[in-house]
């Protein structure tokens, strides 16, 4: 009974990180606001400037102040209190977040961001000890010089129970402020948007301040 129940967490935990819990998001209302809050928090992306899906819009919430009730993959543990995120959703399996940060320097920010990608560079490692259940497997997509810099990641995870889903992260900074995009779907590396996924995170890093 008890490997019964630890597959189980381990596949209800990994469904709801892989998709984002787009269950939950479909009840979420959409808008089409500027992306930003009332509060002074940078912009945010649009649905639009998401990777572009086959047959479906990109939906979003509103910016909504601390963090996600589902973070990205393997940096959850590290956002503080004073993040800010915005979830993105489709019609079908496909789902996004974003969180940003406001450090309260540079200095501050560029460990911030630092500490991000170093999550990120161990992300399948870490997910493998975390849910013995799943083989996860990542590369590393290079850095884009836009504003201080930004970063990709993938990782592919397959599980047990026959589930392979394909995320795609990214961090980039500008000044004191950090931010992180995930975008997710159930596929495997021929399936991650890369191109698309860039042009998106170069957005969301020019949109910062």
């Amino acid at each position: 009974m008890q490997t019964t129940r630890t597959r189980r967490s381990t596949r209800a935990a990994l469904a709801v990180l892989a998709a984002g819990a787009a269950l939950a998001l479909a009840a979420v209302p959409s808008t089409a606001a500027d992306g930003t809050s009332a509060t002074d928090t940078p912009r945010f992306l649009e649905p639009a400037e998401l990777p572009p899906h086959a047959t479906s819009l990109w939906y979003g919430s509103d910016v909504t102040a601390g963090q996600p009730e589902v973070p990205p993959l393997c940096v959850g543990d590290a956002l503080p209190s004073i993040s800010s995120h915005r979830l993105f959703w489709t019609d079908l399996d496909t789902t996004a977040v974003q969180v940003t940060v406001v450090e309260p320097d540079e200095q501050r920010a560029a460990a911030f961001a630092a500490l991000l990608r170093k999550k990120l560079a161990d992300c399948a490692q870490t997910l493998m000890e975390q849910y013995p259940d799943i083989t996860a497997t990542q590369k590393y997509y290079g850095k884009q010089l836009v504003e201080e810099g930004a970063e990709v990641f993938g990782v592919h995870t397959v599980g047990g129970w026959g589930a392979s889903d394909i995320n795609l992260l990214s961090v980039g900074r500008d000044g004191r402020t950090v931010t992180v995009v995930r975008w997710g779907q159930m596929g495997d590396f021929e399936q991650a948007q890369v191109g698309d996924f860039w042009a998106t995170t170069v957005r969301a890093v020019n949109k910062l301040y």
